[in-house]
């Protein structure tokens, strides 16, 4: 599986057919292979786009499509993990895709309202029947990814063992690193980063201010998903991305992409890219490793505040 993967939540709404087609093919010939999608972007058209360029322009065998299932348009429930809702979206998704089987298939969030074993056996029936090549979840905070994992693993040969957890992690979001991290090493679990470029804040291009025409901060249905990345905060973390980038001659883009990829436990980060142009900045960073020192100072300044029961008691 190649190192970056390609994410088309906006595909079927703000990318088209043709845009999908440039990135698809880009992202192919520079060897990319995990596409990441699921059965709610643009309300179904990600994965039917998906599904039409894979039967003339890109061969299934060469791509790992990874989908999931869970998330309903429901503002009293919002997530419906139940095994009936999700087998039935899982076949719903395999014929938009226009495939037999997803290699990846992940559980898009917890459903307190669902007893998480019910959840859990969907997956070990969607293994068991071939639909399913691996099984994973997404947005589980660690005590459900812990509780989770543990659960498959009672059970070894008859539970399918979970092989992925996909979570937002950036200079910008660094949560996942109190609890979901150290639980996804310790069980074997790899992570795949969604939003690496700080929902494109971490690019450097809101700097100062600016909102560019074209970007997500521009949208209307986008722009809310990105304000929370515009604080001060955020601010003094693209700056030091943007000198540490100047330091070494790439762009704030490439830093800020290789820092968490090279993550302890990442398998590979999910890139969102608006057009090839985009796509093939990000694949450059296929080269680029960053010196310790300069992963040590974006560590420094984006450091999160952990403290007890992250650390122990006696170094507070």
């Amino acid at each position: 599986m190649s190192r970056i993967g390609l994410g088309t939540l906006t595909w079927g709404r703000d990318t088209d057919e043709h845009d999908a087609a440039d990135l698809l093919k880009t992202f192919w010939e520079a060897g990319g292979t995990l596409v990441d999608t699921a059965d709610v972007y643009g309300d179904g058209e990600a994965e039917y786009l998906l599904g039409r360029l894979m039967d003339g322009l890109v061969p299934r065998e060469d791509l790992v499509i990874s989908t999931k299932a869970g998330s309903v348009p429901d503002p009293d429930r919002r997530f419906d993990g139940s095994r009936g809702h999700l087998l039935t979206a899982l076949d719903a998704s395999l014929a938009r895709l226009g495939t037999d089987h997803v290699d990846v298939w992940h559980v898009h969030a917890y459903d307190p309202a669902t007893p998480l074993e019910e959840t859990l056996q969907a997956l070990d029936i969607a293994v068991g029947s071939g639909r399913v090549r691996y099984a994973g979840v997404s947005n589980f905070c660690g005590w459900q990814l812990a509780k989770a994992a543990t659960w498959q693993l009672a059970v070894p040969g008859t539970r399918t063992r979970l092989a992925s957890t996909q979570m937002e992690y950036s200079l910008l979001q660094r949560g996942v690193e109190r609890e979901v991290l150290p639980a996804a090493l310790d069980l074997g679990i790899g992570l795949l980063p969604s939003s690496p470029l700080g929902r494109g804040v971490l690019s450097g291009k809101y700097r100062n201010d600016s909102t560019p025409p074209g970007s997500r901060g521009a949208s209307e249905h986008l722009a809310p998903f990105v304000a929370p990345y515009l604080d001060d905060t955020a601010s003094r973390i693209v700056d030091a991305v943007t000198t540490a980038a100047d330091g070494l001659a790439v762009t704030a883009l490439q830093v800020a992409l290789a820092w968490v990829r090279d993550r302890p436990g990442v398998a590979a980060p999910i890139v969102g890219a608006r057009n090839a142009q985009q796509l093939t900045a990000a694949l450059s960073v296929e080269a680029l490793s960053l010196p310790d020192e300069i992963c040590r100072a974006l560590d420094d300044v984006s450091a999160p505040v952990h403290r007890y029961p992250d650390h122990d008691w006696s170094t507070l």
